[in-house]
């Protein structure tokens, strides 16, 4: 399956990105694998407990 990659700006503190970069290299992941991964997880959880999200 193709699909798009969308990019996007996020603003976060310092401290806050060198601990999830250390996470991701403890997890053997990039940054933004890592944030991938977190972001599926949370929206699977939202979707668990409010119904599925359609998208147009």
């Amino acid at each position: 399956m193709t699909y798009k990659l969308s990019k996007f700006t996020l603003r976060v503190s310092d401290e806050l990105l060198k601990k999830l970069r250390f996470i991701a290299e403890y997890s053997a992941h990039s940054t933004n694998r890592e944030l991938e991964i977190l972001m599926i997880r949370h929206i699977a959880e939202f979707e668990k407990k409010h119904g599925t999200i359609t998208l147009d």
